[in-house]
């Protein structure tokens, strides 16, 4: 056997874990457009907010963790909707712990404030994108992953359980409900 076609399938074979979470409010979601980091292969795309989980937490501490990272808000509670698993030829696997949450307050003091008083909430700056609130009626028509509108769509019908596998084969995908 190559030794370099044992590291490809070395690679292969590890899964990723993250977590997105979609967060919602007023009828629109909190969405972050990537366009900040290099070699980004969500370049270009709109996506929920998330991240990888680290070895020291589990997938709710992490989803927890990135979404106040990303956007200063801080999850009172999330829902668990399911694990979606990407496995692609090109981008590596992942196994993605997918959230969803109506149930937050900013964790800047003034911002809580703005929160209470208009019911509104400013993105801040972001270093992995620009962060906008959507329009739930326009967000299957923007920019992402053909394999994200595959769950996103269940999650604006009210799904709470969403389980599937999602194959890239270059930027093809083929998505398979469990």
């Amino acid at each position: 056997m190559d030794l370099n076609n044992q590291n490809d399938m070395d690679k292969t074979e590890q899964i990723g874990k993250t977590t997105v979470c979609y967060i919602e409010h007023n009828e629109e979601f909190l969405m972050l457009y990537r366009n900040k980091k290099q070699n980004d292969i969500n370049e270009g795309k709109w996506i929920g907010v998330g991240g990888k989980i680290e070895p020291s937490e589990n997938p709710n501490e992490c989803n927890m963790r990135e979404v106040r990272e990303e956007t200063g808000l801080i999850l009172n509670s999330a829902q668990f909707l399911g694990i979606v698993k990407f496995r692609s030829d090109m981008y590596g696997n992942e196994d993605m712990y997918l959230y969803y949450s109506d149930d937050f307050e900013p964790e800047d003091e003034k911002d809580k404030e703005i929160f209470i008083r208009e019911d509104k909430f400013l993105p801040p700056d972001c270093d992995e994108g620009v962060l906008k609130w959507i329009k739930r009626s326009d967000l299957m028509a923007l920019p992402m992953w053909e394999g994200d509108k595959s769950f996103l769509e269940p999650i604006l019908k009210g799904a709470k359980e969403i389980s599937m596998t999602i194959k890239y084969q270059g930027d093809n995908c083929t998505v398979i409900n469990e």
